[in-house]
């Protein structure tokens, strides 16, 4: 009984760490963002204030609404076409019989291991090459092909768990291939599907090297690189604004962990679990 008893408190500080070291960064940074001065703390005089939420919407030379329309569009293309592709893949490799099937999947885990840092470079001169700089094509391209990966695997472990005689009897009543996995796979298969969308889109929302590297001004910029170069006068880092732009733009990744969590564990644990 003892025994069980430390196990709860210690189970329960284990959780309370985690918690709080999860939390504190965003409250500050919620704290900073309404607060008069960054450096508060040291002042000792907290002046609240939401000027620093006004101003970011309302000026125009901070451009933060183009930034984070970039986001929106560009992450939600990139994982509604990532999210088709690998499903079209992901389908192929755990139903059908070909040659060479474990070293493609054995290639995809490996170029999934390659760091974005080793093809920036070469990308940004391919991008250059072709007149790509500052679009929404210089980064819905790589970012799909970087996404695709993650799609794959989630998807072709969840595939994996669908009996193949479903597959047979759609074949059976007249079903192509494509419509097999349109109309019977995929609404199965629906919340690992929705699930790898879900990730996909944040994986991208929060994607920074690319959009670094391939963006120059807030027709393309994407909201993580356009937040990191905010620059007040004389040079000084507005903490105020960056931290106004961090909790806004944090918003869509946590209303999508909100409401869709159980999809999201409901889609990543049945790929994972033999049912």
């Amino acid at each position: 009984m003892k025994e069980e008893r430390i196990k709860r408190i210690l189970l329960t500080l284990g959780i309370l760490f985690v918690i709080v070291f999860c939390l504190l960064p965003f409250a500050w940074m919620v704290a900073v963002s309404f607060s008069e001065t960054p450096d508060f703390l040291i002042r000792g005089n907290y002046g609240f204030t939401i000027k620093n939420y006004l101003d970011i919407l309302r000026l125009e030379n901070l451009h933060f609404l183009d930034y984070l329309k970039n986001s929106l569009l560009v992450s939600g293309i990139v994982a509604i076409f990532s999210a088709l592709i690998g499903a079209l893949a992901a389908y192929a490799v755990s139903r059908l019989s070909f040659p060479g099937k474990v070293v493609i999947v054995l290639s995809v885990l490996a170029l999934s291991m390659f760091p974005q840092i080793s093809v920036v470079g070469y990308l940004y001169k391919f991008m250059s090459n072709i007149g790509w700089i500052n679009t929404y094509n210089a980064m819905i391209f790589p970012y799909v092909a970087f996404s695709l990966p993650l799609a794959f695997w989630m998807l072709m472990s969840y595939f994996s768990q669908i009996p193949k005689e479903i597959d047979d009897a759609a074949l059976v009543d007249g079903a192509n291939r494509f419509q097999t996995l349109v109309r019977v796979i995929l609404p199965i298969t629906l919340p690992g599907f929705l699930s790898a969308i879900l990730l996909l889109f944040m994986f991208s929302f929060n994607e920074f090297l690319f959009a670094l590297m391939l963006t120059t001004d807030f027709r393309a910029r994407t909201v993580p690189v356009g937040i990191a170069l905010f620059q007040g006068l004389h040079g000084e880092l507005p903490w105020g604004y960056i931290m106004a732009a961090s909790a806004i733009s944090s918003i869509p990744v946590i209303l999508i962990a909100l409401f869709f969590q159980r999809r999201i564990i409901q889609g990543l644990t049945r790929g994972a679990v033999k049912q």
